[in-house]
């Protein structure tokens, strides 16, 4: 079992990792909206609970991140 838990957590440090990467190169708008879209999820996640909660949530800000930089 111990091995099963080490596996699963160097497969999500090399996730993480490679997520970071993916985001080089965005543009400060593409970027806010990705942190607002997070943000949003998070928030959605806690108040509601629920899965239309989460991507009500992501949704909302998503389109706050994309208009703050405007």
């Amino acid at each position: 079992m111990k091995i099963i838990k080490q596996i699963g957590a160097a497969a999500m440090i090399v996730g993480f990792l490679g997520g970071l990467t993916a985001c080089g190169d965005m543009t400060t708008r593409q970027r806010d909206t990705a942190i607002g879209a997070g943000v949003g999820a998070a928030g959605g996640a806690v108040i509601g609970g629920s899965a239309l909660s989460t991507l009500g949530g992501a949704a909302v800000g998503g389109i706050i991140g994309n208009q703050v930089g405007k």
